[in-house]
């Protein structure tokens, strides 16, 4: 189901997708295998490398988890 909400595409969500999507491409992880590190579903994961998905802090913890990377990394990353 498409995310209808006003955050959909926000040029700050973008960012920190493109940011975990570089950093997980990097690392050679497939999307699906960070999906299952951060015990998150795969759709789900596409939606938040896309920027159509405002992520909640924990959910945004584990990703950085997964990825074996601090949370300020990531925000770094994406200029946040």
């Amino acid at each position: 189901m498409p995310n209808l909400s006003s955050q959909r595409q926000n040029p700050q969500l973008v960012a920190l997708g493109n940011a975990i999507k570089r950093i997980r491409l990097e690392n050679k992880i497939s999307q699906e295998k960070l999906a299952l590190r951060a015990e998150l579903d795969r759709s789900y994961m596409g939606r938040v490398e896309r920027g159509d998905n405002n992520v909640a802090l924990l959910t945004l913890a584990k990703i950085a988890a997964a990825l074996d990377v601090t949370l300020s990394h990531l925000l770094k990353e994406a200029n946040l």
